[in-house]
């Protein structure tokens, strides 16, 4: 069995950044992913340009059951930090709508920044390696694909369950169940509102078409493109969505670890 300090499951972008910090505090990091490369996600992202952070990233635009977690932690580390950092890699970058920040050229420079900053602070990252058990005595004990591993630290970086085409599971949430952490039903948060086949008729002619609207619910606003698309079941329904992100299934519900 490997000892290390830190083992951090999933190899995407919060992965990645906590495996870097955590290794330039001098801790000894192992990172682990199913996936046959790091970080797909980010190179999907923002239609392949990665919108990477947003200049006006403040606590009110975060919902959580503690409403001063979000106060620290992006005090701790804010926009203007990562920005730095992107910088200090000569990434060149633009502002598009509401002070969203995009990569000029590919999202593959943002996760090629990401692995040399992992491979500078000697985090050792794992790809293909699938995770059969994990259970804790003193330390935790780590067994998969690629061996046994335990560490005195523990992270789970395992993402949501959108993206199945891309690796996206269940296992962060398996593994919370199994250590009896407190769990909120996941729902599917990027759910497209159907209209009636008599409105479908009215606003046909919408499909394909973007524009800027203002969405208001429960007192809370949001701006965002809103785009029309047309089912591909049926040429009479039109689905409206905020945001359009391919591949995207509702859960299947969990399996065994």
């Amino acid at each position: 069995m490997t000892d290390v300090d830190v083992i951090i499951i999933g190899a995407g972008a919060a992965g990645l950044m906590c495996a870097m910090e955590a290794g330039k505090r001098g801790r000894n990091v192992l990172c682990l992913d199913h996936a046959d490369r790091a970080a797909k996600k980010i190179l999907i992202s923002g239609g392949g340009h990665c919108n990477f952070t947003n200049l006006n990233i403040s606590a009110e635009h975060y919902l959580s059951g503690n409403e001063h977690f979000c106060k620290s932690a992006l005090a701790r580390y804010t926009q203007h930090d990562f920005m730095a950092l992107v910088q200090r890699h000569g990434i060149n970058y633009h502002e598009k709508t509401s002070g969203q920040l995009f990569c000029n050229q590919s999202a593959r420079e943002i996760v090629t920044m990401l692995l040399k900053e992992c491979k500078d602070a000697g985090v050792t990252i794992r790809l293909g390696c699938r995770i059969r058990r994990i259970k804790k005595d003193r330390f935790f004990q780590v067994r998969s694909s690629l061996g046994d591993f335990e560490c005195e630290s523990l992270v789970v970086a395992a993402g949501g369950l959108s993206y199945p085409g891309l690796g996206a599971s269940d296992l962060g949430h398996r593994i919370a169940r199994q250590f009896g952490l407190n769990m909120v039903e996941p729902r599917p948060g990027l759910a497209p509102l159907i209209f009636s086949r008599e409105d479908a008729d009215r606003f046909k002619g919408f499909a394909g078409l973007s524009m800027d609207v203002m969405v208001t619910c429960n007192k809370r606003e949001a701006r965002e493109s809103l785009l029309f698309t047309r089912s591909g079941h049926s040429a009479t329904i039109l689905l409206l969505e905020i945001r359009r992100y391919p591949g995207h299934r509702p859960s299947s519900g969990p399996r065994s670890l």
